[in-house]
C-alpha cells in the first residue's frame, strides 16, 4: 500500500507541462528616458532584459526591466504575466508603458501594460524542481565535564506546476556523564495540490518524539487550503525578488500517547505559514510554524516553529543560527509548557 501511495505521487509529480521558449527576435526597446535601442531582444527574467544591440558583437546588455516603456518585434515573442498568464505573439507600437501583442492564436491586439510583465522569452521550464538544506551541529566535552551533544535538521521540497512535496526532519540528542539529557526527533511531510497559481489545498502528517516531556509519539494528520501570498518575482526589490510566503488553514486529529500520563485524542484546527526569504544569493531568513488548537477544549493548543538565518560560507557549504520552539498549552504532569533550543550549525544547501 505504501508502494502505491509513493508511486502515485512520482506519477502525478511528473504530469506536468514543459514551456518551449520563444528564439530571440530583432525589435526596438524604448525607455523611460525617451532613448531607443535597436536590437536582438533576448529575454527577461527576474527584472532584467537581455537585449543585443545592432552595432554590437559583444555580449547582451542588461537593462533594468522598470526602464522599459515599450517594445516592437519583428517576430513573435512569449510574455508571462504577474496573475500567471503567457501570451505569444508580435508587440506592435503602442502608448508608454504599453505593449501592442498581436497574438499567434486569435489574431487580434491586445494591450498589455508593460509593469504586468515578470518575464519575455522565458527559459525552459523544468517539469520538476527542488531545493533543500541539511544542517549539522554537535560538540564533545572531557575532563572535568562530560558532555556529548548533537543535532540534524534537514529539509526538501520537490515542485512541479500543480504539485508540491515538503519533507521537514529534525533530531537533538545530548548526555552529561554517560546519562541522557536530551533526546527528541520531528518529522514533518505534506503534499500540495495547487488549483491556481496560488490557491491550493494541502495534506499534513507530523510526527514527534521527546523522551523529557513525556512524549512517546505525537501525531497529527490534517488537510485543507493554503494560498501563496508572494511568490518569487512578485517584488521587484533585490533584496525581496526570490522571497516565499504562504499560509494555510484546515482541519486534522491529533493524538499524544504519553509513557506515564493518560493519553489523548482530539480534532483540531490547524494553521501555518512558511516564509523562505533569500535576501542576497548568500544570506537566506527562515521562518516556520504550525499551530493546532483543539476543537473539543479551547484551552488547549500545541504550537510548533523553527526559524533562523542561513549564510553561505564556500560554494554551497553554509553555517547558520537557528531557533526552535515548542508550547503545549497542556503538558505532562510535572512538565514545562514552554521548550526553546538555540542552535549553531554547519549545513549544505541544494537546488535543481
Amino acid at each position: 500500500m505504501r508502494a502505491k501511495f509513493f508511486a502515485c505521487i512520482s506519477l502525478l509529480i511528473a504530469m506536468v507541462c514543459v514551456t518551449v521558449p520563444a528564439a530571440a527576435t530583432s525589435g526596438l526597446i524604448q525607455l523611460r528616458d525617451g532613448s531607443q535601442l535597436h536590437g536582438e531582444i533576448i529575454s527577461m527574467v527576474k527584472g532584467t532584459l537581455k537585449a543585443k544591440a545592432s552595432f554590437s558583437q559583444g555580449d547582451p546588455i542588461p537593462i533594468t526591466w522598470s526602464e522599459v516603456t515599450g517594445l516592437t518585434t519583428t517576430s513573435s515573442i512569449t510574455l508571462v504575466l504577474k496573475n500567471g498568464v503567457t501570451l505569444q505573439g508580435i508587440a506592435q507600437p503602442g502608448e508608454p508603458g504599453t505593449i501592442q501583442l498581436a497574438t499567434d492564436l486569435i489574431q487580434v491586439t491586445i494591450p498589455v501594460l508593460v509593469e504586468t510583465v515578470v518575464a519575455i522569452n522565458p527559459p525552459e521550464k523544468k517539469p520538476v524542481t527542488y531545493k533543500g538544506n541539511i544542517n549539522f551541529g554537535g560538540s564533545i566535552t572531557s575532563g572535568n565535564s562530560d558532555l556529548k551533544q548533537g543535532n540534524f535538521f534537514g529539509e526538501l521540497v520537490i515542485r512541479g506546476d500543480i504539485l508540491r512535496l515538503s519533507f521537514i526532519g529534525r533530531w537533538n540528542y545530548s548526555e552529561d556523564s554517560g546519562s541522557i539529557i536530551t533526546r527528541n526527533t520531528f518529522g514533518n511531510v505534506k503534499l500540495d495540490f495547487f488549483v491556481t497559481k496560488r490557491f491550493y489545498l494541502f495534506t499534513s502528517a507530523l510526527f514527534e518524539q521527546d523522551t523529557f516531556q513525556d512524549i512517546q509519539l505525537r501525531t497529527s494528520i490534517s488537510g485543507g487550503p493554503g494560498y501563496q501570498f508572494i511568490m518569487p518575482g512578485d517584488l521587484s526589490s533585490p533584496y525581496l525578488h526570490d522571497m516565499e510566503l504562504d499560509g494555510e488553514i484546515g482541519l486534522g486529529f491529533f493524538n499524544e500517547d504519553f509513557k506515564v500520563a493518560a493519553d489523548q485524542q482530539n480534532f483540531t484546527g490547524r494553521w501555518a505559514a512558511n516564509l523562505d526569504w533569500p535576501v542576497t544569493s548568500e544570506v537566506t531568513i527562515f521562518h516556520q510554524h504550525q499551530g493546532f488548537p483543539s476543537l473539543e477544549d479551547f484551552t488547549d493548543f500545541y504550537i510548533t516553529s523553527q526559524q533562523g538565518i542561513r549564510i553561505k560560507i564556500m560554494g554551497n557549504f553554509t553555517t547558520g543560527f537557528q531557533l526552535n520552539w515548542r508550547y503545549d498549552n497542556t503538558p505532562s504532569t510535572g512538565k514545562k509548557a514552554s521548550d526553546f533550543q538555540y542552535l549553531l550549525n554547519l549545513g549544505y544547501s541544494f537546488k535543481s
